[in-house]
């Protein structure tokens, strides 16, 4: 074989960039998940902010939701989409300059967040706080990305385009035009500027974007991950071509459209509203569809999950997406967001997808990775993987019930009246029939976030090792 033959069997993947984003995911997620620990302590506890005005919960809520969303999301849906368009085109990155350049840019990103957010400098716009000049940067930084990531797909070596990369795809495209339309404004000074839109237009344009942040950044992107890692870990082709396809097709034409529904009663048109609303709702099929899927590509490998505790995150992760998908569209129904709207509910619905799908399946990918990235056959220690598991599972559920329970208590104290029109309780009194749920919701974040610091643990010993000294493990028969 001669050595072009041998360069296009095997070609040299940039895997110092995938390295470098799968590293700081686990970082990162210990960060913003440790800041979501202290503010939900703060809630329970309000000496907890130390009577420091940049450690506030007002100032560090939105440093959790960036770090939480952006940086450790962000930087694994980077490391994963590197890796899949590489593997699955068969050829390496496009420009080893511009992945370097989102990589350190991405990080100057998250730095300037970790400092403005706590002093207080913030556009107001939800996950989309902020100041212009590093608007700018993430710009940048985002179309450094795409031209990336479609200039590899263009030199592809294969004729067939992987259905991960069909949404890794989408969610870069449609991430960068609603950023920038999202983000357009007037600054008055470095660290000051005012929206372009003004009342209900700026509310509206700010959950198209904010709803679709979540349908495409935290949706699509990461159902790239699964459509790639499921198959991969299991050991199986997926379940359904076919409905990948459709899958997909459905998912983007039908989540753009759904924003809306957060501004259920509000001075929004009465018809906008209710377009979310039945937008929403259909939004249900495509998305279970996908869920699906995925768990239907175990087919003839369920025992696979009794000794592989990476493809029990995997697949537990895609359980949580379809309950999420389940509970979201129904939320969006006028007359349940009626009682939901503004209670812990929506904190609950918000963390069963972040921390249930977005989390576990950014994690098993991770698993995957580390060891396949630094030269070993596994994980240091499969036991702290499972160790990881449990913990991951047990702190999402304990949260995301505590704050069900807790928000359908809260809807139904709200709107409870006397039989004169008076309403039957204070807010503050809904608010100490809350603490109990504030208290199991602040145990449930300190498991996650022990099973983050065993994670980081477990990859550090991995990555330490000598090369090619952690062997598989002998599976028994």
């Amino acid at each position: 074989m001669t050595m072009s033959e041998t360069s296009r069997s095997h070609p040299d993947y940039n895997y110092k960039v995938v390295r470098q984003f799968a590293v700081m995911t686990v970082i990162w997620g210990i960060v913003g998940m440790a800041v979501g620990v202290l503010i939900a302590s703060q809630l329970i506890w309000p000496e907890m902010n130390f009577n420091t005005p940049w450690l506030t919960y007002s100032r560090l809520r939105p440093l959790h939701t960036n770090a939480v969303i952006f940086a450790f999301g962000g930087c694994a849906l980077f490391a994963t989409s590197y890796y899949v368009v590489q593997r699955t085109s068969q050829v390496r990155l496009f420009s080893d300059k511009l992945a370097a350049f989102t990589f350190w840019g991405w990080q100057a990103v998250i730095l300037s967040a970790a400092i403005t957010l706590p002093l207080g400098i913030t556009s107001s716009k939800e996950y989309a706080e902020l100041e212009w000049p590093i608007d700018i940067l993430i710009t940048l930084v985002w179309v450094a990305y795409l031209i990336n990531f479609f200039g590899t797909m263009i030199i592809r070596k294969v004729s067939h385009i992987y259905v991960a990369n069909w949404f890794f795809g989408a969610f870069i495209l449609t991430v960068a035009v609603l950023h920038i339309a999202n983000s357009m404004a007037i600054p008055v000074s470095f660290f000051k500027s005012y929206s372009l839109y003004a009342g209900a237009v700026d509310a509206m344009v700010q959950w198209w974007y904010g709803h679709n942040a979540v349908g495409f950044f935290l949706t699509a992107g990461f159902l790239g991950m699964m459509y790639y890692f499921v198959p991969k870990q299991a050991g199986r082709p997926v379940y359904s071509y076919r409905l990948s396809v459709i899958h997909f097709w459905a998912l983007i034409s039908l989540y753009i459209w759904a924003g809306p529904h957060h501004l259920h009663y509000t001075a929004l048109p009465d018809w906008t509203q209710s377009l979310g609303m039945v937008m929403s709702v259909i939004l249900f099929v495509p998305s279970w569809g996908g869920m699906i899927n995925g768990i239907m590509t175990l087919s003839g490998a369920w025992h696979k999950l009794r000794t592989d505790p990476v493809l029990r995150f995997l697949i537990v992760s895609l359980s949580f997406y379809g309950m999420s998908t389940f509970e979201g569209p129904m939320m969006a129904i006028k007359t349940v967001n009626a009682l939901s709207h503004y209670t812990d509910w929506t904190v609950g619905h918000v963390h069963s997808g972040a921390l249930g799908w977005v989390a576990m399946v950014s994690i098993g990918s991770i698993y995957h990775l580390i060891p396949i990235l630094f030269g070993q056959a596994r994980m240091y220690s499969t036991k702290l993987v499972n160790v990881h598991f449990w913990l991951a599972t047990i702190g999402v559920v304990l949260y995301i019930v505590a704050m069900w329970i807790s928000g359908v208590m809260q809807g139904l104290m709200w709107r409870a009246v006397n039989t004169d029109g008076t309403l039957t309780y204070s807010f503050v009194e809904s608010l100490q029939a809350s603490y109990p749920f504030y208290f199991v919701r602040f145990i449930g974040g300190v498991f996650v976030v022990t099973g983050m610091l065993i994670m980081a643990y477990n990859c550090y010993r991995t990555i330490r090792a000598p090369k090619g000294s952690l062997a598989a493990e002998v599976q028994p028969a």
